[in-house]
């Protein structure tokens, strides 16, 4: 026995090293996130880094410091990478929003391939110019924050959008390459490699605040055993399914039986994924953003100021819309994802049905039911974490 389980790290330790299609595509993952990490160290030309330093330490609070969050810090620097590969996203989603509302996008959809490179040709069109518009907009903001900008102008404003325009076009191709010739989705990696690249800096912090006597040793390992049963918990959440049973009636051919199987269909619990909470975020930080980036005066708008001071995080406020919105968000991007008539009438086709249910609008409507609750659990449970 012990002869046998000495062998067995080896044998696996030979089978992984002779895997050269698995160790090129690690190497090649590895490679491109270390090019992406470099990038955002790169600073955008004529910016001045103390000015802007102290502008983005008004901002921690507002919506560019969330997106400096999902960035790895590349915002909070002004790189070439200061967009990301944020416009992409939003891109996407609103062509996937788009193909559920317009006709002519919703048959694009349904022609297979042909049909579906066609709309991730629309969206890298559409990311253009959502790189292009924000590009402007940091621009002409940098421009009226102050001294953060050396030398301020047109030629500032165009070089900056070529730049950032460029950096998320960059950063787009090389989430495709990830992805077809690395492991993993590459657009996620990129996402998931800049929000841990600010874990080290987070834990960092938090032990020098225990070193200080600022946080007690409690506290610190209760933060951080919290931190593990709430990602213990969201893996759960987010692997669990209503599974619906399907079952399809049995065909005769000639003298042979087909058919007469039962499969079952996957709900999420958690449909729209981090959308919700992204978009209620967004809505929320805006009006702190706007005044921060105006030097608190806000154009002399009063009433932002006092829908700041209302709607800081942690009041009562600033709460109740949260959670309104994120459950607003999970039915709506859940209604556009998933449709059970359309589910309903594809099982129709295709002779499957639920036991006890009737085909057809019955079904959808049990579809409907069932959706509808599993919803409710999820937008409780995003808006929980």
């Amino acid at each position: 026995m012990a002869q046998s389980m000495s062998a067995n790290p080896g044998m696996n330790f030979g089978a992984f090293s002779k895997a050269s299609d698995l160790k090129n595509r690690l190497l090649f993952t590895i490679g491109a996130l270390i090019i992406y990490r470099l990038g955002t160290f790169i600073p955008l030309p004529g910016i001045d880094p103390i000015a802007l330093s102290e502008i983005f330490d008004r901002q921690s609070t507002g919506i560019l410091g969330m997106f400096d969050m999902f960035s790895g810090g590349a915002l909070g620097r002004m790189t070439i990478f200061a967009l990301n590969i944020m416009p992409y996203i939003t891109a996407s989603i609103i062509m996937q929003l788009m193909t559920a509302v317009v006709p002519s996008l919703e048959t694009l959809k349904k022609d297979g391939e042909i049909g579906r490179k066609q709309i991730n040709q629309y969206t890298r069109y559409l990311t253009v110019l959502l790189a292009a518009v924000q590009g402007y907009g940091i621009s002409a903001a940098l421009e009226s924050a102050g001294n953060v900008v050396t030398d301020p102008g047109l030629f500032f404003r165009l070089t900056t959008v070529i730049t950032l325009v460029g950096g998320t076009l960059f950063l787009m191709w090389l989430g495709e390459q990830i992805t077809s010739r690395g492991i993993g989705n590459g657009i996620s990696l990129i996402i998931f490699s800049g929000i841990v690249a600010e874990v080290p800096t987070a834990l960092a912090g938090t032990l020098e605040l225990g070193r200080t006597g600022a946080l007690s040793a409690f506290i610190i390992v209760a933060v951080f055993l919290m931190a593990i049963l709430v990602i213990a918990f969201i893996v759960f959440i987010e692997r669990s399914v209503r599974k619906i049973l399907i079952q399809y009636p049995k065909r005769q051919h000639g003298n042979k039986m087909f058919g007469g199987d039962a499969q079952y269909l996957p709900l999420k619990i958690n449909v729209p994924g981090v959308i919700p909470p992204i978009f209620a975020s967004s809505l929320l930080l805006m009006p702190v953003s706007l005044i921060n980036l105006s030097g608190g005066q806000a154009g002399g708008a009063d009433w932002l100021i006092t829908l700041n001071a209302l709607m800081g995080r942690g009041q009562p406020l600033y709460l109740a819309i949260y959670i309104s919105l994120i459950v607003f968000f999970a039915f709506f991007y859940t209604a556009i994802v998933f449709n059970p008539e359309e589910t309903a009438d594809n099982l129709r086709k295709n002779g499957g049905y639920i036991p006890g249910i009737r085909p057809g609008q019955p079904t959808a409507n049990f579809l409907d039911y069932i959706l509808t609750r599993l919803t409710v659990l999820g937008s409780a449970y995003l808006a929980a974490v």
